[in-house]
């Protein structure tokens, strides 16, 4: 991406000290009783939706042991169909998860204050039909004066094609800012914007490497930062916007049909912005917010609850 992500990214750690990422290799998991006589498992200092669809005995987020690459286990993620809900992810958060619908959204995260350079590890991934699953890292730092979270570093890498067997990797990450973060989330999610069922992720022996100087920005054009958090929203959400040039941003949401519902307009600056969006009033349901700046249109969309 980042053009969609299925997951509502909200940090709301504000951890300085260093850290790695929780339980990595997948080792530790703890058993939970319900949802059929076996009950289920789910890894330590991960979150996944087991515990809403345990009604079922459905379980998207599994543990697996034959063949684990590293250690003696890993984490298997499968999109499976629920009842009355439908198909959902299987999604795996260094956070916690609530589910609307097939819509998760996560919150959380863990202390980290260094700017690392690349998310690594080992893979299997299969996407059913049309379906694509992706991989996402949240570094942001807390902006005391403005009372809320600023995007030190957006990555949403998707799933293409398909690895039938165990396989390293390495995700370079995207810096918006050049400041230092304080906080990281990591989202592993087998299924995109519209999951299909049996599509699958399995992951293990995760690990961030190298690093990316103080004040270095990445990004290299005005599109690839833009993303809209939270997604859904009630009253208000936030765009974040990458720009090449100082100017003028033209804000207009339209219904599914293109009628515009509210216009608005914010200065933009040479580089990462971070720009309110003002939902109030608005009935729930799905809307387009269009962005223009001096070089065209860009088209986001936004479900409100």
């Amino acid at each position: 991406m980042i053009k969609h992500i299925t997951l509502t990214l909200s940090l709301l750690c504000t951890g300085l000290a260093f850290a790695q990422i929780p339980n990595a290799s997948f080792e530790t998991w703890t058993h939970h009783t319900g949802g059929g006589s076996a009950g289920y498992d789910t890894p330590d200092s991960w979150g996944n939706i087991n515990s809403l669809t345990s009604f079922d005995s459905t379980y998207t987020c599994t543990k697996g042991t034959t063949g684990a690459p590293s250690g003696s286990a890993y984490i298997k993620l499968t999109s499976q169909t629920v009842p009355i809900v439908g198909a959902v992810p299987g999604i795996a958060v260094t956070g916690t998860i609530s589910l609307s619908g097939t819509t998760p959204s996560v919150s959380g995260g863990f202390a980290n204050a260094t700017r690392y350079a690349n998310l690594t590890g080992q893979w299997q991934y299969m996407a059913m039909g049309a379906d694509q699953g992706h991989i996402a890292v949240f570094l942001s730092k807390w902006n005391s004066a403005l009372n809320k979270r600023d995007t030190v570093s957006f990555t949403n890498y998707s799933l293409s094609g398909m690895v039938m067997s165990w396989t390293a990797f390495s995700i370079p990450l995207t810096y918006q800012k050049g400041s230092i973060p304080d906080t990281a989330m990591i989202v592993l999610s087998s299924s995109g914007t519209t999951p299909v069922a049996n599509s699958y992720l399995y992951v293990d022996a995760l690990a961030f490497t190298g690093t990316v100087p103080t004040g270095v920005v990445t990004v290299v054009n005005d599109r690839a930062a833009t993303t809209i958090f939270p997604n859904p929203a009630k009253d208000k959400s936030t765009i974040y916007y990458y720009s090449l040039f100082a100017g003028q941003l033209q804000i207009n949401i339209t219904d599914i049909s293109g009628k515009i519902i509210r216009t608005s307009s914010a200065r933009i600056i040479n580089g990462s912005n971070d720009i309110s969006l003002d939902l109030t009033g608005l009935i729930k349901g799905v809307y387009m917010v269009n962005l223009t700046d001096g070089i065209g249109t860009e088209s986001k969309k936004i479900v409100v609850e």
